[in-house]
């Protein structure tokens, strides 16, 4: 549903890493899922990030909400980085973040924030753009 550029990865061979900062709600879980799973021809990992700057080489970032008051400083840090952000925040993808996830009438919805993609240089799929709602 989302395309990265090549510029997204430091090597042909490098694994898609889907990174975490703030208090972790997926625990071992995301493992579970991820273990043996190929985006392409890379592999998956999982890497929990405890430092703004230590963010680097991940091509989806979950920022957690425990992270609210940082967002925008965690947003620039990366802002030259064609990462995709993600979070559960209520105000996330109007801070400049990409998509969110929220619950509403028990169902899971999306919202993405198309510009903010732009700008990281990621393609979402129109498909997905169909289900999501979204900010321009």
């Amino acid at each position: 549903f989302v395309n990265w550029p090549h510029t997204a990865f430091h090597s042909s061979d490098a694994p898609f890493v889907i990174g975490i900062i703030g208090n972790d709600p997926f625990g071992s879980y995301i493992e579970g899922i991820v273990e043996g799973e190929k985006v392409g021809d890379r592999d998956i990992i999982v890497h929990r990030y405890s430092d703004i700057k230590d963010i680097t080489n991940c091509q989806i970032l979950f920022i957690s909400i425990t992270e609210s008051a940082k967002i925008k400083e965690i947003l620039s840090a990366i802002e030259h980085q064609n990462i995709l952000t993600v979070s559960d925040d209520e105000h996330f993808v109007k801070s400049g973040g990409q998509v969110r996830f929220f619950k509403e009438s028990n169902k899971v919805r999306i919202q993405i924030n198309i510009t903010a993609a732009k700008k990281s240089q990621l393609e979402i799929s129109s498909k997905l753009l169909r289900i999501a709602k979204t900010l321009k």
